[in-house]
């Protein structure tokens, strides 16, 4: 049977009925499950909280939404001035969530969330608006199923369930697992899609620690146990590099497996990704200098750099650092003579090179100053 139908039939039965086995145990923060109620809780699925990494005022996307919980956690963090909109392809589960929606926003005092019928790795595409067209004029032969395809196509382009660059933070919970090998790669590039530039990712998931065999990969029933298609830890953080994501990070990882099968083990793990590296490199004499605490690190484009030097960078990699997850670990150097951005010329980011202090401060600099006044106790 198709990978899909079983994830599809299994979590259709887990919204009528609390399946164990569906999930391992996570903690959440109680006073925002007090206003949930508890069917939304006992049917809703998950290894970890994105929600917890939520910011007030954000639009934000969950994936695999389920019957919403995580949905209405995030609500009330990012309140009436934000939005969030949860994301599932099963009707059962849809149900649930649709039908509690308006008890939790009743109780919180806002109604900021809606969801939406759709595959996770297809967020183009609005299953209801196929669905709709399609019981008009059914699918009765093999020129019906062709033009099925190209009105699946239109709806992409006229109607997409998602529109590009809307998001701020994509959520999801113990749902990437689901998805089949071949549909993995336009998983990711789906997420990024739909990210504004400046977004972020924050996705908990069931990891392995090695490669899962194929055999236990052609077990549908492992797979929607969130088992089979877990991704390698490694391979997981991978993913997001190859989507275009920058300054990807573990946040969360279970010391504990979930479970152990065969000898695999399969641990939650939460991974932040950010969207915003992509654009032109402008000179505007701006240098950096890397901390620590190790001696010798790599940076998202493969650049070395070393602790204590300071190393020119163009004015996008400058502020990029400037920001999480980069700025804890960086000083900023400004040129003393601001270079206008419109007046600022191409930057080769094919090397990294160090920057002399005289780029930044003006080769004809030759200040002299009074010795600044001590802002601590042990001035000499």
């Amino acid at each position: 049977m198709k990978t899909e139908t079983v994830v599809k039939e299994r979590y259709a039965g887990g919204a009528q009925a609390q399946e164990a086995a569906l999930c391992c145990p996570v903690e959440y923060d109680q006073k925002y499950l007090e206003v949930i109620p508890d069917e939304v809780i006992e049917r809703d699925y998950g290894c970890g909280d994105p929600s917890q990494f939520v910011k007030p005022g954000e639009t934000v996307l969950d994936l695999g939404s389920g019957t919403g919980k995580i949905c209405f956690i995030a609500s009330q963090v990012v309140g009436p001035e934000g939005k969030v909109i949860g994301v599932d392809m099963t009707d059962e589960m849809l149900e649930v969530a649709r039908r509690n929606a308006p008890v939790v926003a009743e109780r919180i005092g806002h109604s900021n969330v809606e969801f939406r019928k759709g595959r996770i790795q297809d967020l183009k595409l609005n299953l209801e608006e196929l669905e709709s067209e399609l019981a008009k004029n059914p699918i009765d032969n093999a020129n019906r199923f062709l033009e099925a395809e190209e009105l699946a196509e239109e709806l992409r382009v006229k109607k997409p369930l998602v529109e590009s660059d809307t998001v701020d933070v994509v959520v999801s919970n113990c749902v990437l697992n689901l998805v089949s090998n071949q549909n993995r790669r336009q998983l990711f590039e789906e997420i990024f899609r739909v990210l504004k530039l400046g977004g972020r990712a924050v996705i908990s998931d069931i990891v392995s620690d090695e490669d899962v065999p194929e055999d236990m990969q052609d077990d549908p029933v492992l797979w929607s146990g969130c088992i089979s298609g877990a991704f390698r830890e490694d391979a997981f953080l991978q993913a997001f590099e190859d989507a275009g994501f920058y300054g990807v990070r573990i946040l969360k990882r279970d010391e504990q497996p979930w479970q152990t099968v065969k000898g695999f083990e399969f641990r939650s793990m939460t991974v932040e990704a950010f969207k915003g590296k992509q654009g032109a490199c402008w000179e505007r004499n701006q240098a950096v200098v890397y901390k620590g605490p190790f001696k010798k690190v790599l940076d998202d484009d493969g650049h070395p750099m070393e602790r204590g030097k300071r190393y020119a960078v163009c004015d996008k990699t400058f502020n990029l650092y400037k920001k999480a997850p980069y700025a804890e670990f960086f000083e900023f150097i400004e040129p003393n003579e601001e270079i206008p951005l419109e007046d600022a010329k191409s930057f080769d980011c094919v090397e990294m090179r160090e920057r002399h202090p005289r780029e930044t401060k003006g080769e004809d600099y030759d200040a002299t100053t009074e010795a600044s006044e001590c802002c601590g106790t042990d001035c000499c």
